[in-house]
């Protein structure tokens, strides 16, 4: 349960610290969790988007769920994104791209970056609201599964000490695996129409492209790298929806 409890407490930022403390040793095991998360993100995301557009136009309200989940996690993945594309971008060795990660401050490809991402993941706007609500929720779960898979494919890049987080994630077990997929897979099943489901195979893709980067360039993974394979993979899902739809 504490783990569990550490990864609603990492990955958001509503009140789960008030219910328990949390050791400092659980947020070592919140990956498997992940998708479970996305049940909560997802499904407050594609709440909001069903409420505002019933009285919204859909673009409308697609905004607002983007902003509903930017606020209920904290910017937390955005952040990594621009990160990674600002380090992959700018640096030229491991040690000069893992320097530019940790810092701070914007650059020019994690603006540039993040405003191609609003850009694509805008153009859902089109789809019936149903379907886009059905595929908000199944996309968040189902690449949540996808990036967390990163822990059990690749080290960590840095010491534990140097981590932004002071935390390094372990490897997930057999069980633990099988809930995270559980978890991941469960709500497209429930929710989105046979027709929709090779759009499984988009984040999936996208994962061990990114993999196969962050090896080359890093020979392993950082928290941030995490945020942005999530984003990314969840915006290969968009895309890869968008596709069979129209087809």
């Amino acid at each position: 349960m504490n783990n569990i409890l550490a990864a609603f407490i990492f990955l958001t930022r509503l009140p789960f610290w008030k219910i328990k403390e949390v050791p400092a040793e659980a947020f070592k095991h919140v990956v498997p969790y992940w998708s479970l998360v996305g049940w909560l993100t997802g499904g407050i995301m594609a709440g909001i988007l069903w409420l505002t557009g019933q009285i919204l136009p859909v673009s409308l309200a697609w905004i607002m769920a983007i902003i509903a989940r930017l606020l209920i996690t904290g910017c937390l993945h955005e952040d990594g994104l621009a990160d990674f594309f600002d380090g992959f971008g700018g640096g030229t060795s491991k040690e000069r791209t893992l320097a530019i990660m940790k810092d701070s401050h914007i650059g020019s490809y994690g603006v540039i970056g993040l405003i191609f991402y609003f850009l694509l993941i805008l153009q859902l706007r089109d789809l019936p609201l149903n379907l886009l609500c059905a595929l908000v929720f199944s996309g968040d779960c189902w690449s949540k599964f996808c990036a967390s898979q990163i822990v059990n494919f690749l080290p960590y890049a840095r010491r534990e000490e140097e981590s932004k987080a002071k935390v390094v994630y372990n490897r997930m077990s057999k069980g633990e695996w099988t809930v995270a997929l559980i978890c991941g897979v469960l709500p497209f099943v429930l929710f989105l129409p046979m027709k929709m489901w090779p759009a499984l195979l988009f984040p999936v893709l996208t994962f061990f492209l990114l993999c196969r980067l962050m090896k080359q360039r890093l020979q392993g993974y950082t928290g941030d790298c995490c945020g942005a394979t999530f984003l990314l993979c969840e915006l290969s899902f968009y895309i890869g929806s968008l596709i069979i739809n129209y087809i």
